[in-house]
C-alpha cells in the first residue's frame, strides 16, 4: 500500500495529456524583457509567492525571502544601479560582440509593472541544518528552486517574468534596506508580455544557441 493510500488520499495520475502540457508550459517559459505598461491585478504577485513556496528546499527550511519592490524612489534606484553595471559589463567586450552586446535589451525594469527580490536566508533556524552542515549553499539553492517554480507559474498564467542579473548584490540590497544575513539570489520583472515565442530572446538575437541536451551528459 503507497503512502498515498495509508493518509485517505488517492494517489494523482499525471497522464499523458497532462505531460505534453507540461512540456509546453516548459518550452514557452521564457525570460522575458519587453513588457507591456498594464498593471497586474491586484494580488498576482502574492500568489505567485505562495506557489513558489510550494517548492523543495534543503531539510524543509524554507529559506527563501520575497521583496516586492513597490517603492518608485527604490525602483529608481535599482535601474540607475543596472544602467551603472551594464556599462561595465559592456566594456569587457570589443568590436563585434559590444555591438551585438549594446543592442540587446537585457532588463525591463522601466516598463515591468511588477518587481521583486528573491534572497536566501542562510542562517534560518527552520530545518535545524539538516542537509546544510557539508553544503551550506544548499539554502541558495532553494531559493532558486523557488524561483524557477514561481516561473513556471507565471508563465501558465500567461504573465511574462524576466531574471535580472546586471546588478551589485550588495547596492541592491542598501537600497532595499533588507538583513544582512540574507543573500541576494535574484531580481525579476513581472508583466504581460509585449509578444510570446518558444525560443529565447538571445537566441533571436543572435548571441547564442540552446544546444542539445547530449552536449551536457557525461556517463561513469
Amino acid at each position: 500500500m503507497t503512502a498515498a493510500h495509508d493518509n485517505g488520499l488517492r494517489p494523482m495520475n499525471f497522464d499523458e495529456p497532462f505531460r505534453a502540457g507540461l512540456r509546453n508550459l516548459l518550452t514557452w517559459r521564457r525570460d522575458v524583457r519587453r513588457f507591456r505598461a498594464d498593471p497586474l491585478p491586484q494580488g498576482t504577485l502574492e500568489r505567485l509567492i505562495g506557489m513558489a513556496c510550494l517548492a523543495p528546499s534543503v531539510g524543509l527550511s524554507q529559506p527563501w525571502r520575497f521583496v516586492i519592490v513597490d517603492d518608485p524612489a527604490r525602483r529608481r534606484a535599482v535601474i540607475a544601479d543596472f544602467k551603472v553595471c551594464n556599462a561595465d559589463a559592456l566594456a569587457t567586450y570589443s568590436g563585434e560582440a559590444a555591438a551585438r552586446y549594446a543592442g540587446l535589451k537585457l532588463a525591463g525594469l522601466e516598463e515591468a509593472p511588477g518587481q521583486m527580490a528573491v534572497y536566501a536566508d542562510r542562517d534560518t533556524e527552520a530545518g535545524h541544518g539538516l542537509g546544510r552542515r557539508t553544503m551550506p549553499e544548499m539554502a541558495d539553492y532553494s531559493a532558486v528552486a523557488a524561483i524557477h517554480t514561481m516561473w513556471l507559474a507565471a508563465r501558465a498564467e500567461g504573465i511574462g517574468m524576466g531574471w535580472v542579473s546586471i546588478l551589485d548584490p550588495a547596492r541592491v540590497s542598501r537600497i532595499l534596506e533588507v538583513p544582512d544575513r540574507w543573500c541576494f539570489i535574484g531580481y525579476f520583472c513581472f508583466g504581460t508580455p509585449q509578444a510570446e515565442d518558444d525560443r529565447p530572446e538571445l537566441q533571436h538575437a543572435g548571441w547564442e544557441s540552446r544546444r542539445a541536451p547530449a552536449d551536457f551528459i557525461l556517463r561513469r
